[in-house]
């Protein structure tokens, strides 16, 4: 079954846009990341009187600013235009909007419990994000 968001012509275009810019936009990674492992890749604001990424010094990676950020329509939205819902059980999922919303089931979830909350979903005609391959 073919699922797809209830939205209008603007929220079509901001997210095809918002899709595309995602595509293109390079990956903020930690000052000195490559250095030391302990530090991981996720994003820290560079902080330090003589630090060049800092400065914005062109030979160093681009730092967020304000200008990569998402059309406000659209933010938040997962890659398909539903608004991403976790869901622990079939209650929880009864809630929810199908025209508008689509089912994530928690990593907590066992599998036999996923496996009803997702033909309960195909029932009610939610999308699910992370389906169980069977």
């Amino acid at each position: 079954m073919s699922y797809k968001p209830a939205l209008s012509k603007e929220q079509k275009r901001l997210l095809k846009k918002k899709n595309e810019d995602n595509r293109r936009r390079v990956e903020f990674h930690r000052q000195e990341w490559f250095r030391y492992k302990k530090l991981g890749d996720s994003w820290r604001r560079p902080r330090g009187k003589h630090s060049k990424m800092a400065n914005h010094v062109g030979y160093r990676p681009p730092v967020v600013k304000p200008g990569y950020r998402t059309p406000k329509i659209v933010r938040g939205l997962h890659p398909s235009g539903f608004k991403e819902v976790l869901v622990h059980n079939v209650a929880e999922l009864k809630k929810l909007n199908p025209d508008l919303e689509g089912a994530r089931v928690a990593s907590a979830v066992g599998y036999k419990k996923r496996i009803e909350i997702e033909s309960e979903a195909e029932n009610l005609g939610i999308h699910v994000f992370n389906k169980v391959v069977r």
